[in-house]
């Protein structure tokens, strides 16, 4: 067994990326110390940010919550480096300072370099980030470090074959994207054991999408009898598969870090619980609803504001309910911002979209949902 999975035999990250939220937008910083503090007692130790989450708030709130209350040695703290959010060298390396300043951890356990893809891999080899990492990891600031990938296999052999000294991948799996070949999940995660890397898995719930999947596929899990969450059925998927160093969830309430947290005791899945997941595939693959997580990396530069994720949800949601006032709820999420048919088709969000999707096609059918 890898050291790096050795040194986590609690699968389950808490991820700081979906945090619960005051009525004014501020992180509920209460709400997330309890959860915070059920998380520890269970057994976890791995909790993942990045610069920038929130704004840099997901970073703060990982200090108010866990570095000013727990002793060092009682966490593991993973934040990421975006080369895309920064506009020189110097910037994209102040990143890393910054981080340290925001989350008061004094050092980085699990360091990557963040989002890459084929629209902006040559900004980290532009800003020589590659070696950066490897010389903070030298001056002990840095104690693991990695990458975090959206793209295809053929560009992950040429980073792990180029940069052998990586540590660990992180890859969006999940039983959805599986055979994805947007996302190509099985075939990353094979590219990586066949090169030693431990995978970190985000996603697992593709971005809430799996824990309120269409129809289709909540009738093969209730068939199944379980009584477990349409998430819970997720995050097991990905948590059985080996190599894995962490699974993380965006955790937003206590109910849903104590479903993972009884979730991750449940593993692996027998092998009439894979043949379920294997029905709730079937019924997915049928289905051709927009396969957009919600990550919002589109909406950052569009220049017409629109609210993509929200217009795809909408979208997708008349599709699982056809009984749903879809206009109203358009009508809502798009209020005071962009709306589909403002489109300028400039393709920024296609550009940056970690699904490949085409977009600027979708928000051409979006545009039927507007009265």
């Amino acid at each position: 067994m890898n050291e790096l999975i050795r040194s986590n035999p609690f699968r389950l990250g808490f991820g700081l990326m979906r945090l619960p939220k005051n009525p004014d937008g501020s992180i509920d910083i209460p709400q997330v110390c309890d959860m915070t503090d059920r998380f520890i007692a269970e057994g976890g130790t791995y909790f993942d940010t990045a610069y920038v989450y929130d704004g840099g708030a997901s970073e703060a709130a990982f200090k108010a919550a866990v570095a000013d209350r727990y002793p060092r040695e009682a966490f593991t703290l993973a934040t990421k480096l975006f080369a895309a959010a920064a506009h020189d060298k110097e910037s994209a390396r102040q990143e890393f300072f910054t981080s340290l300043e925001r989350t008061g951890a004094g050092y980085i356990d699990y360091y990557l370099l963040h989002a890459i893809q084929r629209t902006n891999v040559d900004k980290y080899e532009e800003y020589d980030l590659w070696n950066f990492v490897k010389e903070q990891k030298a001056k002990g600031l840095i104690r693991h470090w990695g990458f975090s990938f959206h793209a295809d296999p053929e560009l992950l052999e040429e980073l792990l074959s180029k940069h052998p000294d990586a540590e660990f991948v992180q890859l969006q799996i999940n039983y959805a994207d599986w055979e994805n070949p947007g996302v190509a999940s099985r075939k990353n995660w094979e590219i990586c054991k066949a090169h030693g890397k431990p995978v970190v898995i985000m996603e697992p719930v593709k971005g809430r999408v799996l824990a309120n999947p269409i129809p289709e596929v909540k009738a093969v899990f209730d068939r199944a009898g379980s009584g477990r969450s349409y998430a819970s059925w997720a995050l097991r998927y990905a948590a059985s598969l080996d190599n894995i160093l962490a699974v993380l969830s965006g955790m937003s309430d206590r109910s849903q870090m104590e479903d993972n947290l009884k979730s991750v005791k449940e593993i692996p899945l027998t092998a009439e619980e894979q043949q379920v997941i294997a029905q709730a595939q079937e019924a997915l693959n049928n289905d051709k609803s927009i396969p957009c997580t919600s990550c919002h990396y589109c909406t950052d530069g569009c220049p017409m504001n629109i609210p993509i994720p929200e217009i795809f949800n909408v979208y997708n949601r008349r599709k699982g309910s056809p009984e749903f006032r879809t206009v109203r709820e358009y009508n809502i999420v798009t209020q005071n911002r962009g709306r589909a048919s403002d489109c300028i088709a400039c393709g920024q969000c296609e550009s940056v979209c970690p699904q490949h999707l085409p977009i600027i096609e979708l928000l051409e059918k979006a545009r039927e949902l507007e009265a």
